[in-house]
Formats: structure tokens, sequence, C-alpha cells
């Protein structure tokens, strides 16, 4: 109804403007004169009619986020977080999928950049799936030399430094509970933050109890630890610390770089001197990136490098074997079970299945089954595995998933086709 009100209005407009333009072309030919004034007016009234007309025009808007707020007893003040779902989270497909989440410190800063980068990198429509999807969260600054700095800094003016483990406690004790209760996550959660981020970042990763098991520190301001403070720090490190992953970048500072460089290498080789096994660690340096340019390009190489391997293409993958040894490797490197992604999976499966050569579509059905067993909750592996039972010629196979698929979805009507054709062939 507004649409056509809209519609209305506009015709009513045009054809106003048609007779303003007929009144016109009409007093030039008789008159052949026209005050300077009124003509002017008529370019105006003109002009106004298209702005109108562009304006009725619906506007749709590209949203990547949304804003929530959380009321803080710990901190004692109402945070302001942002939050961007995964593109498949509200899939009916993907109802049974859970997601990591990745906290962004500096949120008003970060947001925009960092959640667009993890849909480019994770999503389905770009074909990238170069890590796995996840929720990024990414909290507003209130008073980030408080929030950020884990231990009081002595300055000439008194300030309110020292906040850090309080801030903390408010992303792991309070924030990071809603999180779990309001959206389907994982509880592998990775942390990111740039300067005094990433010195909050660092000082979270050497903490004997955290509920963060990765973490991205870029070119974190170590300047505000003495050497005294960081040995002290480090000397405290238990196991417990190299059981997560850490990415550490460093930006080129100029005539001030080496120090920078220094306090960072320090650090990466002191947790790597106390390390038993292989530091799941690494440090980069970008020479051609300073403090303000580097956070971008050094979140993009983190967290590449702490989901190293994970991006697999089907066509690399030659047996079943191969794949769960590679997702072993990523599993054991993080010290989280990550599973192959069903997409990967069911790709890898229905290539095979299609093989021109009948004797090779067996080789298929380890890797449905595989989706299964690790996603027992969706309807489309058992869909899946049905398919490929049916293809090799197992009717009671085929229909006892077919079965199955239909009770995770009883709106899955292919399942339900497949079940009476199967069923009238028996």
């Amino acid at each position: 109804m507004n649409e056509l009100k809209q519609n209305t209005d506009i015709g009513k407009l045009e054809e106003s403007n048609r007779q303003l333009q007929k009144h016109v072309y009409f007093s030039l030919t008789h008159h052949n004169k026209i005050n300077r004034m009124n003509k002017l007016l008529i370019v105006l009234l003109i002009v106004l009619a298209g702005i109108n007309r562009a304006q009725s025009q619906d506007v749709d808007q590209i949203v990547i986020g949304t804003k929530h707020s959380i009321k803080s007893a710990i901190l004692n003040e109402d945070r302001e977080y942002w939050l961007s779902l995964p593109d498949s989270y509200n899939d009916k497909e993907s109802s049974h999928k859970r997601y990591p989440v990745l906290v962004v410190l500096d949120g008003n800063v970060h947001f925009k950049s960092i959640s667009g980068t993890v849909n480019y990198m994770s999503s389905d429509m770009y074909n990238n799936r170069k890590i796995p999807e996840m929720i990024v969260v990414a909290i507003r600054n209130v008073d980030r030399r408080r929030d950020f700095t884990p231990d009081k800094i002595v300055t000439a003016r008194e300030n309110n430094s020292g906040g850090g483990d309080r801030f903390l406690s408010f992303l792991e004790d309070e924030l990071i509970p809603e999180l779990d209760q309001q959206y389907r996550t994982t509880p592998y959660r990775i942390l990111f933050g740039h300067s005094l981020g990433g010195l909050l970042a660092s000082h979270a990763y050497m903490k004997e109890k955290t509920r963060f098991n990765a973490f991205i520190a870029v070119d974190p301001s170590f300047g505000t630890w003495d050497s005294e403070t960081m040995d002290k720090k480090l000397d405290s490190l238990t196991e417990t610390s190299f059981e997560r992953y850490i990415y550490i970048a460093t930006a080129n500072w100029g005539k001030r770089n080496i120090r920078n460089r220094d306090r960072h290498v320090r650090f990466f080789e002191s947790l790597n001197s106390r390390c038993k096994g292989e530091l799941p660690a690494k440090l980069e340096y970008f020479e051609n990136e300073n403090h303000s340019s580097v956070p971008l390009i050094a979140f993009h190489n983190g967290i590449s490098s702490i989901f190293e391997g994970y991006g697999v293409s089907y066509r690399d993958v030659e047996s079943i074997e191969q794949l769960t040894q590679q997702f072993q490797s990523i599993s054991n490197r993080l010290s989280w079970k990550f599973s192959p992604s069903e997409y990967l999976v069911n790709r890898v499966g229905y290539a095979m299945l299609q093989n021109r050569d009948e004797s090779q579509r067996p080789k298929a059905l380890p890797f449905f089954i595989l989706n299964t067993e690790n996603y027992p909750l969706s309807f489309n592996a058992f869909d899946s595995l049905a398919e490929a039972y049916e293809t090799l010629g197992e009717t009671k196979k085929a229909i006892n998933n077919y079965k199955k698929s239909l009770e995770l979805n009883p709106g899955n009507e292919n399942a339900a086709k497949k079940i009476k054709e199967l069923s009238k062939g028996k």
C-alpha cells in the first residue's frame, strides 16, 4: 500500500513537472521574456521534484553486525560490544553448527576490517575456507589505559593504569558466559589485541588459567614492562601456557625500531627456551608497516598461522587417512579437536562418487560416514550418506540413512521422496 501511494505521489509530481515545462515553453514563445527570478524558481521546483522522487525509493542496508550492551558488575559499568555472525549461522542446513569466538580489543577501531576479513577467509561464498567460520565480538573502549595494562605504570602524574586483570575477568566471567548462552558457540576462543591490547593479550597468554585458547598480539606495547617485570612474568610461566597458540607481530618503528624489535624477540625467545617441545607460536616482523598500519595485515597472517593447514582443497585429498592425519596435526598444535568441515568432506565424497571408473566409487563411502560421525546432528550429512549407499546399490542402508536425515529435519522433502521410491523397489 505504501509503495502504491509513493508511485501515485511520484506520478503527480511528474505531471506537475510536465505542466510546468509546458507553461515555460508557452511563456518563452509568446512573450519572449521571463523574469530571471521566475526562471530560477522553476528550475528549483524541478530539482526538488527529482530529489523527492529519489528519496521515495527504498534503500536496502548491508549489515555486518549488531550492537549489544552488558552490565558489568566487575567493572561497575555498562560495556558495549559489536557482534558479527558467520554467513551460515542462520541457514537451516547449518542449525547444528557451533562456532569458535574471536574477541577483538579496541573493537570500535578494528571491528569492520577484522569481521570482513574473517568473513572473506571462512565463508563458502568466496570458496576460500582458509579458516573456520567464527563469531566476531568487538569490545568498544571506555578507558583503554586502565583496561589493557596488567600492571600499575608509574608516571609523574597520577593515573588509573593496572586494571588489566579486572578487564580480563569481565571478558572471561561475564561476557563469554553471556555469549555462550545467547549463541551457538564452541569453547575455542581467540583474543586479538594491538598495542596496549597486544600487551594484555600477551599477559593473558602467560596466566595460569584463562578461557582463551589462542592469542594474536600485534606490536604489543612491551615498553610498559621493564626487564625485571618481564623476567618475573616469564619465570612464573607454567606448561599450561604452551598448550595455547600465540602469534606476535612486530612493526617498523623507524629510529626506535631496534628497541621495539628487541623486546618482542626477547619475549619470543624466552618462551621458546622454556617450552620443552616445539613452541606453538610465531613471531613475524613487518619491515614495510608501522605501528598504525600493521594491525590488518598482521591479523590476516596471525589467524592464518593459527589455522595453518585448515584450508586444504578437496582436489588435494587422496585418502581418508591423509585427511584425518592432517586435521589431527592441526588439533595437536592447537590443543583442541578440529574436524575437517562438513562442506570439504562432502565435496571430496561426491568427487569420488562421480568417478568415471565405477570401481573407484566405493572409496567415497568412508568420507560420507566421517561426516555423520563428526556432525551427528546434520541432516545433510545423513542425506548425502544415503545417496552414496543408493548409488552403490545398497538400498536398505540408503533407506535407513534417509530416515535418519528425515528425523533430523522433517522438512527434508528429498529424503521423504527417496524413502518412498526405494521402498517400492524392495
